[in-house]
């Protein structure tokens, strides 16, 4: 086993429910939680601002040499600084989302993403969720999970639990949508997060696939959790593999052939 702490990766489509986990197993066994989503929003939110075409990989590719990313985790969740400026709310905007979605499926981005993120949970003590952390960004994490669910089952959840407009691409914000209509673009989003040239979708192969279909999500929590304790014992990781302190404060991309913008955890 080596030195470095408890390392959890959580993929899967859209709205499978990998933040709510996430936030509940860094909450249950003491680790920070890393939101690798809300990179990619902060991202998005800058080439928006930019008037960037979200399909312009060279435009994008540049903006990313000039972008600082920061998360601080705090007990209510990651707080998201973009060049210093807090957007944390502002990236939950449906037009990021759906900008987030398109400039994701970009090699050079998603190369530049997973090099912060190594960065950030490469001494452990993390939960990270996000679409190839097991398969790409963490192949060596100590569990991994892939959760699932029907097109129709994340939609109706989605569409459910929404306070504000549901993000549906090509739509209006202030239009009202159709459950229907937010199904269709979870299809879409699949399809583009699958068939990307770089860093697919897919499960790795000696990850947990759980579908939460017809699970509540007290069921989903407490089959998981049960794993992760399963695990622990297995590995005889016990308190010493979990969170004992935090990541190092600052990390920064040295791969010369990509953007070499900064990401960074603030300690608390």
């Amino acid at each position: 086993m080596s030195e470095r702490r408890l390392i959890i990766a959580i993929d899967g489509p859209a709205g499978a429910g990998k933040s709510t986990v996430a936030r509940h197993l860094a909450a249950h066994f003491g680790l920070l939680n890393l939101e690798t989503g809300a990179m990619y929003r902060a991202f998005a939110l800058k080439t928006l601002r930019a008037k960037i075409d979200p399909g312009d990989a060279g435009g994008l590719e540049k903006l990313a040499r000039e972008t600082a990313i920061i998360l601080d985790p705090t007990p209510s969740g990651n707080r998201v600084l973009l060049d210093g400026a807090d957007v944390t709310d502002l990236i939950r905007d449906p037009e990021v989302t759906q900008a987030a979605s398109r400039v994701s499926v970009h090699p050079v981005i998603r190369a530049w993403m997973v090099d912060l993120q190594r960065e950030m949970g490469r001494t452990g003590g993390v939960v990270m969720e996000g679409r190839d952390i097991g398969t790409v960004v963490f192949p060596d994490a100590d569990i991994k999970f892939f959760l699932d669910a029907s097109p129709e089952a994340r939609s109706q959840r989605r569409y459910e639990q929404a306070s504000g407009p549901v993000a549906v691409e090509n739509t209006p914000e202030s239009q009202d949508v159709s459950q229907e209509a937010v199904t269709r673009d979870l299809r879409e989003r699949d399809d583009r997060d699958r068939n990307r040239a770089q860093s697919p979708l897919r499960p790795a192969p000696d990850a947990v696939i759980v579908d939460s279909t017809f699970l509540t999500l007290d069921q989903v929590l407490e089959r998981i959790e049960a794993i992760v304790r399963e695990r622990l014992a297995e590995q005889n990781l016990g308190d010493e593999g979990l969170a004992s302190e935090r990541p190092a404060a600052t990390e920064r991309t040295d791969a010369t052939e990509r953007p070499q913008a900064t990401a960074r955890l603030v300690q608390g």
